[in-house]
């Protein structure tokens, strides 16, 4: 039990990169932190961190030590579940990262909470590429293709994207017929945060690809603002129709060029392959995959 508690004290100092932080989650001193590590590395006879004043970083050598402990924890935790299953609900901590957009998922990650109340959500957004198992990830949902072996997925859904408008917009600029007409209007972009590139709206004009050759009005990092900019009438933007489905429904925002607009998006979650799936994480994969795409309106 010793060996467990050094071994859980390695673990949380490599995750937050402070025996300070790793004390107070678990609720003892810094110094038994720092000791126990070199109890560790004592008795393995190898360097974990590189230790400096102000942060320890993880060798090489404790790289490779990381993941065998988390699979050790996880066989733990497994075996834990396993006994308790039977005899109640779900519960528990489950963290999740989302992208930026899943402010969007609000809804639905509202609904997960009333049918679970037990299960406690730590939620991350951020569009960087987190890595979900060096960062203790249950979940993430990300876009985009993703090609990690050691990383399990469901698709939650794909969506096309629409390129929408306000109708006092569209009445004081005219509404474009083709990709070509945009040139003359204002366009609302979104700007990918990890790579300060402005996302494309690629279109089709007359069943050959086309990038929008639009006027920037304005760029953001975020879906919301380009929302409300656009039902303020400040300009187009295009977005996944499930963003803007309340919007289209109540008419604040109109789509056009629909058959131009062949983009979409798809959805996924991921959790780690090697982590026992426990009840917490199968109610949130389940309800995620069955409820992810909101209810059209009306």
């Amino acid at each position: 039990m010793d060996s467990l508690g050094s071994l859980n004290a390695f673990v949380q100092a490599a995750d937050t990169r402070s025996f300070t932080a790793a004390g107070q989650k678990l609720g003892v001193s810094s110094s038994a932190i720092s000791k126990a590590v070199a109890r560790l590395e004592e008795r393995l006879a190898v360097r974990l961190f590189h230790r400096s004043t102000r942060t320890v970083t993880l060798t090489p050598e404790g790289a490779l030590f990381l993941e065998r402990c988390r699979r050790i924890f996880c066989e733990i935790e497994a075996a834990e579940l396993e006994l308790s299953q039977t005899r109640g609900a779900p519960r528990g901590k489950l963290r999740v990262s989302l992208p930026l957009v899943g402010m969007l998922m609000m809804p639905t990650l509202a609904a997960f909470m009333r049918a679970w109340p037990d299960i406690e959500l730590d939620l991350d957004f951020s569009d960087r590429l987190v890595d979900v198992i060096e960062e203790g990830f249950d979940a993430v949902v990300r876009t985009g293709e993703i090609r990690d072996s050691r990383l399990m997925m469901r698709t939650l859904g794909t969506f096309p994207y629409k390129l929408v408008g306000s109708p006092a917009y569209f009445g004081e600029h005219g509404t474009p017929q083709t990709p070509a007409d945009l040139s003359a209007h204002r366009g609302l972009r979104h700007l990918y945060p990890s790579t300060g590139k402005i996302e494309d709206w690629p279109l089709h004009g007359k069943g050959n690809p086309a990038t929008a050759d639009i006027p920037t009005a304005a760029v953001a990092s975020a879906i919301e603002p380009l929302i409300y900019l656009a039902e303020q009438g400040l300009g187009l933007t295009c977005l996944p129709d499930f963003a803007i489905r309340d919007q289209l429904g109540k008419g604040s925002l109109v789509s056009v060029l629909d058959d131009a607009v062949r983009h979409s998006v798809t959805f996924r979650i991921l959790w780690p392959s090697s982590r026992h799936l426990s009840p917490k994480l199968r109610a949130f994969v389940d309800f995620m995959g069955e409820n992810f795409i909101p209810a059209s309106p009306g």
